[in-house]
């Protein structure tokens, strides 16, 4: 057995996400308390009960 942690998550391909996120929530329901950080121009990562979103400014934006 082993005991749950702290994971820090920086999704860098937001077409992963979708599986990505079921892991989290899996690992969320483990224990684990995650926190993921995005930059504030992405739209495919959103809020979750399971996970602290945590977003960023970038010098960027979404069309750039």
């Amino acid at each position: 057995s082993a005991a749950a942690g702290k994971l820090l998550v920086v999704p860098m391909d937001e077409g992963h996400w979708p599986s990505l996120r079921s892991l989290l929530v899996a690992l969320s329901h483990k224990g684990h308390q995650i926190v993921t950080v995005a930059p504030e121009a992405s739209s495919s990562v959103e809020e979750s009960e399971y996970y602290t979103l945590k977003r960023y400014p970038a010098p960027l934006c979404r069309e750039e």
